[in-house]
């Protein structure tokens, strides 16, 4: 690797450009940039309209939903036309002028650091860097963990991976970092403030094991839904009693995207008495209390209790035989061709005891998913999906047909394409794919065989526009018209 030594580099930036409309980078060029107020910061130009020249309005991206406007940059300087490698494979080098000194106001970055020393930026810090390459940079780092991270610089998250990058030095503070800073600082308060939190005794009654609280409930919940279980009342989420702001509350713990523990604090439930049909609570004391708390459990979990009563999910028995040859026989009556031998290998279902309860399960790569469906035909229903989604990927597509579309809008995104296929067996089916510039997204139809069951291809569209509706773009008027599609079809 280079021979300079990177902490004792320092890199002068001598040909910054003041912004004015006729003197601006290239479209998609990225910057260092000078800011009104004295901080610096990079991006890459965006003009808003590179057409006209004689309106200055744009921005420098930085990253992800991350820009600086050109109103608030008085100067940059390009970081995409200077290679330095030569430079540094020099001992003795510890000064590069990047370019030669044409205006006055040049700039000196220093105190380098490097990642492949272990030496890291500050989450949310936007950085000068040195490439491997040679070539210059900048990017918003993002740790991925303790010893890993990348600086983002484009949309989309596009980044600079760690590994390509020499050495780095940080730019100024800016709104993002500011506030990962302040968010950091929280997390640290809240840390001191939760080493011993206090205790409110009117609350935690019962004490601060949680067991006691849903056993409670659960016995509340019995009076009414004999079947509850302590599983069922923690499929929606788990409560626990946890330290929050120097003090125990009840609340649920969940990770933020970057790991941090958050903590959703129980707030009282003024109604919760009332949708337990309880009277056991002392309405006289101000405040939350254990029982009002327990009630509140018993209103959360309610819902996921109900949908748990076995007469009603498992009301054909405990076979899962049963609910399969249910399934195939609906699917057999449209999807002929289909046989169990197709469905063995992608779609497999039991009825397993998880946490003391029968489910419906699957198998993934962790072992068995709960299925958790309310009700026998809301399982059956779902298997039938799954057992068509299997029967069209087991019959291959011989002839295909793709509509003109021109330009068709569905509720902010346009029609890509619609396109009808025709099957091996001689069915057909169509997909129907749309999007916007960011993303898009396409659903496939079977068209059933009663469809066809008409004696005009008029009557065929009355029947398949019931289960391709018009919402997804092209209605009968488009359709009727098309004697290639109708030809297609058989009419």
């Amino acid at each position: 690797m280079f021979k300079c030594d990177y902490k004792t580099l320092r890199l002068s930036f001598n040909d910054f450009h003041n912004v004015d409309i006729k003197d601006m980078p290239p479209y998609g060029e990225f910057c260092l940039l000078e800011l009104k107020d004295g901080r610096y910061t990079a991006g890459e130009w965006h003009p808003k309209d590179y057409k006209n020249k004689k309106v200055l309005k744009g921005e420098f991206i930085r990253g992800t939903a991350d820009s600086v406007l050109v109103e608030e940059v008085k100067r940059w300087h390009t970081l995409d036309r200077d290679e330095i490698s030569q430079c540094l494979e020099k001992k003795e080098i510890n000064f590069i002028n990047i370019a030669a000194l044409k205006n006055e106001g040049s700039v000196v970055f220093e105190n380098f650091k490097s990642c492949d020393k272990g030496e890291f930026p500050k989450e949310e810090q936007y950085c000068l860097l040195i490439m491997k390459d040679g070539g210059l940079a900048a990017g918003r780092w993002e740790f991925y963990d303790e010893k890993d991270g990348c600086f983002i610089y484009a949309p989309a998250l596009g980044s600079h991976s760690m590994e390509k990058v020499w050495a780095w030095t940080p730019l100024s503070s800016d709104y993002f970092f500011e506030m990962e800073e302040e968010s950091e600082r929280e997390r640290r308060e809240e840390e001191e403030l939760n080493r011993n939190p206090s205790l409110d005794e009117n609350l935690f009654i019962y004490g601060t094991d949680i067991n006691i609280y849903y056993e409670k409930a659960l016995e509340k919940l019995r009076i009414k839904y004999p079947w509850a279980s302590l599983a069922q009342m923690k499929k929606k989420g788990t409560w626990d009693i946890v330290p929050c702001h120097g003090k125990y509350v009840f609340g649920q713990v969940h990770k933020s995207f970057d790991g941090n523990s958050i903590v959703d604090e129980w707030i009282e439930d003024t109604n919760a008495d009332e949708l337990t049909d309880d009277t056991t609570v002392d309405k006289s004391k101000d405040g939350a209390t254990a029982d009002k708390f327990i009630n509140y459990l018993c209103k959360y979990v309610r819902e996921d209790v109900e949908n748990s009563n076995p007469e009603v999910k498992f009301k054909y028995g405990t076979d899962i035989k049963v609910y399969l040859d249910k399934a195939y026989a609906n699917v057999k009556k449209n999807y002929h061709w289909v046989t169990k031998k197709m469905l063995s290998e992608t779609c497999r279902y039991y009825i397993k005891k998880i946490d003391g309860d029968l489910e419906f399960v699957t198998t993934g790569s962790d072992g068995y998913i709960v299925l958790d469906y309310p009700s026998a035909d809301r399982f059956i229903e779902s298997v039938e999906y799954d057992y068509q989604r299997a029967a069209l990927a087991a019959n291959p597509v011989v002839d295909q047909y793709s509509v003109p579309i021109g330009r068709v809008e569905i509720n902010g995104w346009y029609l890509e394409h619609y396109i009808f296929y025709k099957l091996k067996t001689g069915d057909y089916k169509v997909d129907v794919q749309a999007g916007n510039r960011t993303t898009g997204g396409n659903r496939e139809f079977f068209i059933s065989p009663d469809c066809f069951k008409t004696a005009t291809y008029e009557e065929f569209l009355d029947r398949y526009l019931k289960i391709v509706q018009e919402s997804f773009g092209l209605g009968k008027k488009d359709l009727v018209s098309d004697n290639k599609l109708k030809k297609f079809l058989g009419y």
